[in-house]
This record gives structure tokens, C-alpha cells and sequence, in this order.
């Protein structure tokens, strides 16, 4: 009985074999000999706070009212004047807003201003056929798709980079289901697919077709079948009637 990676690994390369005359070439324009000058910078969407983040709250002509709160597992803070203010997911000129108004209540034209003295780190998971599925912790901006794939090792060769999505938390917490257009990523057909993740974003990749038949195949079939026993099924059929034929055993 042949090893199962052994098999796996003749069905990934006959598959590869079969597909590579008919992927399309695409001509990208050549990478830079000398790295852009550090002067040259580009515009990142404005910070928005997020849960973790120390904020120092400062208000001007009444500095006993001046103080430090940290943003809560449910996203909001409290001060000793607002008690209960939703404070991620929003920017720090937003919450300036948001708190004058609160402010206003108890004194004369307020002048509320926010610091954020420390970012939380931002967390992100990828699970699936991944070499090396978890969470990541990482600090500043949230890594792309691209990036969070690479820190997982990439795709195992059961992968399938066409149908990757996320999971990611929407209105009140429920979960939202999103495509992922990782294999425009891989092929270098839209730049544009290296999408930007959302803090506590969930990757997944799933397996490709042809590994979710493998894995029926040697759970219900291989385990209790003849060593002799054998199937095979047909890849790519052509327009003149050629087909490739792969047999597992």
C-alpha cells in the first residue's frame, strides 16, 4: 500500500501538470534596482482606536478632571464625567466630539482632548491549510492578506487560494462572511486583492477539491479495501477529447 503523502503528492503533481499550459501569463512591470527614498510617503487611513488602547484623557482649565482609561473588552471607556462612551472603532477626533458633548453637560464650553499613550497590539488568526495556523500578534497597522498568509507559512499543497474568506465581527458582534481573492494575489492579476485585515479578522483557508476527495477516499475507502483495489478519475477534459487520467491505489 503506497504511503498516503506519497499519493497525495502524485495527485498535486499531476493536477499541476494538467493546469500549467493553461495558466495565463501576465507581464507586471519590473521592480525598482534601488528602493523608493524614505521621503516618499503614502497615506495610511486615519488610526482608529481600537480595544486594549490606553487613552489619556486631558481637559483643559480643569485638570482635576484629567485621567487615564484603557478601552474595555466591550469597546467602550468611562470617565468621572461620562460614564459609559463607545470608544472603538472610532477616531480620536471623533471621540473628542463625542466627550465634549458628555462634558458640556456639567461645565462651560469644554475642551476635551485624547491621547492615545499606548496601542494594543492587534491580533489576527489564520486557520485552514496553512503550515502554521494561529493567532497573530503584531504591532502598528494590520498586516494585508498576503502578509498574513506568509506569517502562516503559506498554503499547504491542499490549499485552494480561490476560495479563501474571512470572518469578521460586524454590528453587534455577529460574525459576517467575506470573499478573499488570494489567488489574484498569487497570480499578480490585481494588486488591489492584497486586502488590509481588520483587527480579530479570522483567514481561512479551505482544502482544494481534489484533497477533500483524497481525504473521503483513504477515510472510507483505503483503510478497509483491498491493498490491490484502485480508482480513477479524469482531469481537464480537453476540446479534442484528450483527457489526463490519474489512478490512486
Amino acid at each position: 500500500m503506497p504511503c498516503p503523502d506519497t499519493t497525495m503528492r502524485a495527485i498535486g503533481l499531476t493536477l499541476l501538470l494538467a493546469s500549467a499550459g493553461c495558466a495565463p501569463r501576465i507581464e507586471l512591470p519590473p521592480a525598482p534596482t534601488v528602493p523608493a527614498p524614505v521621503e516618499v510617503s503614502y497615506t495610511t487611513p486615519s488610526y482608529r482606536i481600537q480595544v486594549g488602547d490606553e487613552l489619556s484623557i486631558r481637559v483643559l482649565l480643569n485638570p482635576d478632571l484629567n485621567e487615564e482609561v484603557t478601552v474595555r473588552p466591550d469597546g467602550h471607556i468611562s470617565t468621572s464625567i461620562v460614564h459609559d462612551e463607545r470608544a472603538a472603532n472610532r477616531t480620536v477626533p471623533e471621540l473628542i466630539d463625542i466627550l465634549n458633548a458628555g462634558y458640556a453637560r456639567y461645565l462651560q464650553k469644554p475642551h476635551v482632548s485624547v491621547i492615545v499613550k499606548t496601542v494594543a497590539p492587534i491580533r489576527v488568526f489564520v486557520g485552514g491549510e496553512v503550515a502554521i495556523p494561529g493567532e497573530q500578534v503584531v504591532a502598528g497597522a494590520p498586516p494585508t492578506l498576503a502578509q498574513a498568509i506568509a506569517r502562516a507559512g503559506g498554503l499547504k499543497m491542499g490549499g485552494d487560494e480561490s476560495r479563501v474568506f474571512l470572518v469578521r465581527r460586524g454590528e453587534n458582534d455577529t460574525p459576517v462572511y467575506l470573499a478573499a481573492r488570494y489567488d489574484a494575489v498569487m497570480s499578480g492579476s490585481d494588486p488591489l486583492a492584497d486586502i488590509r485585515l481588520a483587527p480579530f479578522d479570522v483567514v481561512m483557508v479551505p482544502k482544494l477539491g481534489i484533497a477533500e476527495l483524497y481525504r473521503w477516499y483513504y477515510e472510507y475507502i483505503q483503510q478497509f479495501a483491498n491493498p490491490s483495489f484502485s480508482f480513477s478519475y479524469l482531469l481537464n477534459p480537453t476540446a479534442t477529447g484528450q483527457t489526463y487520467l490519474t489512478t490512486v491505489k
